[in-house]
């Protein structure tokens, strides 16, 4: 079942419920949209091919430098020159992963289904601590710490090279919570995270609130119609952060004052890609749409490849890309929406936004399958 919601309770025993959206293997679900003849208006040559291990929508990749950090389901984590495919490392760990990779470099850390963090550096393993609660999120990995967020709405920081916690912080929340990556970032020194429909400023040093910035309120009778928890894949141009609300908004926010500078209703369940002029994201139904930065007015719909799964967006130069359930890559016209042109994979699903680095755009399919390609 494709684009399924998975939602968990935020205590330390997850339960997990599942509930169908858009795009699932049902008979009353609409069709995806046959494609169009390949307007072949941009030149993209597949350069390289790596098989990784089958993957899915939540273990995210990673570019760092000139570096692809890729995890597995079966619990691989690969290292890729993003330049040539060549593998640099491997470590098998042996057990499923719920978090993807977090990286700087150096030193990289995933987390796995059996809630324990593990950090590597040159694909050897250094240490690892066992967690309270499911983290869905990858780590972050920054200034010789690494943090993250778990299912229990705690935040946490870790010394980098021993694995000594530095602190911890817990927050309340809603009962709920969406069964996919959320934010973790850092903008300046200051550390961005999720807590429902809201984006948290922390202090990296001790985990104290900033500020506060509201970026969606649930509306509904019940806590699944009133979810909105901030979707991983975010737009960043210097403080300015846009982001997604899960089927609710997209908004930016300055991520120095904390302020809210707009939102505006949307139903997608992805991340989002932009520039310093415009923001683009996928809809549920997998309208590519974009927004104005400055104030959020939309600027052009594209509905081309409705009901075909597409995933997040990915801006390379003058051009934005998504792949989609049968494995191809779509590539757009960021001024207009057009569709320029399209690339094959191996046949199965591109769950996760490719990604734009040294000049090559990487994506990965459900086999396992990770491909560099160069437009030219």
């Amino acid at each position: 079942m494709r684009n399924a919601l998975r939602l968990f309770t935020a205590g330390l025993t997850p339960w997990l419920v599942v509930l169908a959206l858009g795009g699932c293997a049902s008979s009353d679900a609409p069709k995806p949209t046959a494609l169009q003849a390949d307007p072949a208006l941009v030149a993209v040559k597949e350069q390289w091919r790596l098989a990784v291990g089958a993957t899915s929508a939540h273990l995210e990749l990673r570019p760092v430098g000139t570096q692809l950090l890729v995890a597995s389901k079966q619990g691989d984590v690969s290292s890729v020159d993003v330049r040539t495919g060549k593998l640099q490392w491997r470590a098998s760990l042996g057990v499923a992963l719920s978090a993807g990779v977090g990286s700087d470099g150096e030193t990289s850390a995933v987390v796995t289904a059996e809630n324990q963090l593990v950090v590597l550096r040159e694909g050897k393993e250094i240490w690892r601590q066992k967690l309270p609660s499911l983290t869905l999120t990858s780590p972050l990995v920054a200034g010789a710490r690494v943090f993250l967020t778990s299912a229990d709405r705690t935040v946490s920081a870790f010394d980098a090279a021993t694995g000594r916690k530095l602190w911890s912080q817990q927050r309340a929340g809603d009962a709920l919570i969406l069964g996919q990556p959320g934010v973790l970032m850092a903008v300046g020194d200051t550390l961005l995270m999720t807590q429902g429909g809201r984006l948290l400023g922390l202090n990296p040093q001790t985990g104290a609130v900033r500020w506060d910035a509201a970026v969606a309120v649930g509306r509904g009778v019940n806590e699944v119609e009133r979810l909105v928890d901030l979707v991983s894949g975010t737009s960043r141009v210097d403080g300015n952060v846009c982001l997604r609300a899960f089927q609710a908004a997209v908004a930016c926010v300055d991520a120095q004052s904390g302020r809210t500078l707009w939102t505006k209703t949307a139903s997608g369940a992805s991340g989002i890609a932009g520039d310093s002029a415009s923001v683009f994201g996928v809809e549920s139904d997998s309208k590519v749409q974009a927004w104005r930065r400055s104030d959020g007015e939309k600027l052009w719909t594209n509905d081309k490849l409705r009901f075909r799964s597409l995933s997040s967006p990915v801006l390379l130069g003058r051009v934005l890309a998504a792949g989609d359930f049968e494995g191809f890559i779509h590539f757009f016209s960021p001024k207009d929406g057009a569709l320029l042109s399209r690339v094959a994979t191996d046949g199965t699903a591109v769950l996760q936004a490719p990604v734009w680095a040294n000049g090559t755009l990487v994506a990965v399919t459900q086999r396992g399958t990770l491909i560099g390609f160069r437009p030219e």
